[in-house]
């Protein structure tokens, strides 16, 4: 624990914003840190709580407790140790996850949970100035040889472990840069493309090769792929979920992802042409109401759209738990980003009809109608339109963020893999129907969270490591096992 009753003396803080005025203007991210003393506080606001239940609600399993108390009494050093004992990227989780060790925080029950996910985030960023966090290639090297298809946070977690393990990875990707969702999928404001880039550097000096710009099963065919000794599959949960109504094939209905991806390589100057996406002075109506709606929120506003509302067809939660939603689970209340604070409208039980456009073919409004959702016992909920209650909205720009359905089915199939019932791969601890393939993250499990994808990165690599060499040093969740070499 950090401090003994510091949970009763000190009161939860969080990361300072930049005001919306000034961090609208650009896709830099917009967080304040806090001071030393002030994060060590925090830390000491972990509670001798007994179990530790945030273990529970990590799919990592950090040893939270463990690295607050080091920051609590100034071990950084120590508490960098700890959180790379389980976690290969937790700059990363400590931007982009929606921190459901934090939702599981006994704290939380009566008080603010303590504040992990700011925590992690500047352990590791002082891992970095410090110089602490170097590349530490392996001593020696196996004969064996891996390739890693998809380079996003479940393909480079699965790398790093196995080259730890001796290995000679090689990674692949499609794309004109490795990073995967993080890359192309979040943006700049969450999260810049420089933190990538400096986690990059380190598995390239450790010994790690990637290959951008190449699709396995076409530039890279699959003959040539079964020559690696083994194979990790973790390619993305790509296939973006459709609204299949009228009008859905106007011009200015687009994918959240097609949205973000052209901004993300804006920003990055790989872009410098397409602006058929961009919100300047247009109605914008984003319909899903998770995270990438509210990424798409933030960017249409710093696109200087001239409105932007938010559809969302599930009922408005409350703001506290409901007795169905007790804790240690994860919370369904009301959810409200920075980019929701930097201006939208939102609406709830609300249900898209049609897309209306003009006669050259764009979407200049959307027809909806207002819904309840009707329960019964021990049946799904209903859901029942209102009569009376359609309405027409303007709207320019319609922004699809309604999640995933699953991957692309084209390498499973060259490949000969099994699937189960999800069209997702089938797999046996994260190994597939042919021995020596794996797969882990969103082609196994679905679409899912960052910290997730590296979890799996994580067990698919001692997997496989076993398999290779009859046993594994590497360490898993379940074997809690610290880093081979600190």
């Amino acid at each position: 624990m950090g401090k003994l009753k510091g949970f009763i003396e000190y009161e939860r803080t969080d990361e300072g914003l930049i005001p919306v005025k000034k961090r609208v203007k650009n896709y830099k991210e917009f967080t304040l840190k806090p001071s030393d003393d002030k994060l060590r506080e925090q830390g000491g606001r972990c509670m001798d709580c007994g179990v530790p239940f945030c273990h529970s609600g990590c799919p990592l399993g950090n040893l939270i407790p463990d690295f607050n108390d080091a920051v609590y009494n100034n071990e950084w050093e120590k508490a960098l140790y700890l959180l790379h004992s389980t976690n290969n990227f937790p700059e990363f989780t400590g931007r982009l996850c929606p921190a459901p060790c934090e939702a599981a925080c006994v704290l939380g029950i009566i008080n603010p949970p303590v504040s992990i996910e700011m925590i992690e985030k500047y352990i590791v960023e002082r891992g970095f100035i410090e110089g602490w966090i170097k590349p530490n290639p392996p001593s020696e090297r196996t004969s064996k040889k891996i390739a890693i298809v998809g380079s996003g946070p479940a393909g480079l977690a699965a790398a790093q472990q196995l080259n730890k393990a001796g290995h000679t990875v090689h990674v692949f990707e499609r794309d004109q840069k490795i990073g995967g969702l993080l890359r192309y999928g979040i943006p700049d404001f969450k999260m810049e493309k420089h933190i990538i880039d400096r986690r990059l550097s380190i598995l390239e000096k450790e010994g790690i090769k990637f290959f951008p710009n190449t699709e396995v099963g076409k530039d890279l065919t699959c003959d040539k792929l079964k020559k690696y000794d083994s194979i990790v599959l973790c390619g993305g949960a790509t296939i973006k979920r459709n609204l299949p109504i009228k009008g859905s094939d106007l011009n200015g209905v687009k994918q959240a992802m097609e949205f973000l991806t052209l901004q993300n390589e804006v920003v990055d100057g790989l872009n410098k042409t397409k602006k058929s996406l961009n919100a300047k002075d247009k109605h914008v109506i984003v319909i899903g109401g998770g995270d990438t709606g509210s990424d798409c929120i933030g960017t249409s506003n710093r696109q200087e759209a001239k409105s932007v509302t938010n559809f969302e067809i599930m009922p408005k939660p409350s703001k506290d738990r409901s007795d169905e939603n007790p804790w240690p689970y994860w919370p369904f209340k009301l959810k409200t980003t920075s980019s929701h604070e930097e201006g939208i409208h939102r609406e709830w039980s609300i249900l898209t009809k049609e897309f209306v456009g003009d006669n050259e073919g764009n979407v200049k409004g959307l027809k909806t109608i207002e819904v309840e959702w009707i329960k019964e016992d021990g049946k799904r909920p209903q859901l029942k339109e209102i009569d009376g209650s359609e309405k027409l909205w303007p709207c320019d720009l319609a922004l699809l963020a309604l999640g995933f359905t699953g991957h692309e089915p084209d390498l499973i199939d060259k490949l000969s893999l099994e699937t189960n019932e999800n069209q997702q791969i089938k797999t046996k601890n994260y190994q597939t129907s042919i021995p020596n393939i794996f797969s882990a993250g969103d082609m196994r499990r679905g679409q899912s969270l960052i910290v997730w994808a590296i979890s799996e990165g994580r067990e698919a690599a001692y997997q496989v490591d076993k398999f290779l060499m009859g046993s594994s040093k590497l360490e898993t969740k379940e074997k809690g096992d610290l880093p081979l070499v600190r």
